[in-house]
């Protein structure tokens, strides 16, 4: 969704819409071990208005992420939810030579005569995100030896003393 700069007044507007997928999982693909893939469009509830040069914008967004847990490999469907904020500032004249401040660090910039919301729609529903995907918090996952799914059933390998990312060190003799 784009909004005209022009049309964006100092009293609050408010606008819904749905924030299209392709966007969302390119950006997920691009991501090494990609996990979570957006099966359908985000709903946006979004408010708006100006205070001087600077742009406010207030929303939620809704919306189901399917993932694939990171333990057991399973797909499972995720609904995401969340609530941001955001002020965009008119872009600065670049100066020659130039380093960021402190303070221009964490300001987003606009510089056209309209603002395309799809980046920064994006860029929060990526943030919605769960850090690790996971088909639940008690997923035990597969077994390292023989990959059967130890949620359904047992598995029949010898059973290991410790753990085995640990199993060098059992030989090892110290003291010589």
């Amino acid at each position: 969704m784009k909004i005209a700069v022009n049309q964006i007044t100092e009293s609050f507007k408010e606008t819904r819409f749905q924030e299209g997928i392709d966007e969302l999982n390119r950006t997920c693909a691009a991501e090494p071990g990609a996990d979570f893939q957006f099966p359908s469009p985000l709903e946006v509830n979004l408010t708006y208005y100006r205070s001087g040069q600077e742009i406010l914008f207030q929303g939620d967004l809704k919306g189901n992420v399917e993932g694939r847990c990171s333990r057991c490999l399973k797909k499972y469907l995720l609904a995401i939810e969340k609530k941001f904020d955001f002020v965009l500032t008119p872009e600065p004249l670049p100066a020659k030579n130039s380093e960021l401040s402190r303070d221009e660090l964490g300001l987003s910039y606009y510089s056209s005569d309209e603002i395309d919301l799809s980046p920064l729609i994006v860029e929060q529903a990526i943030l919605a995100l769960p850090t690790r995907a996971l088909c639940d918090s008690e997923c035990r996952g597969l077994c390292p030896s023989c990959g059967v799914d130890l949620n359904v059933e047992s598995c029949r390998c010898a059973e290991t003393s410790g753990d085995l990312r640990m199993a060098a060190f059992h030989n090892l003799r110290l003291g010589r």
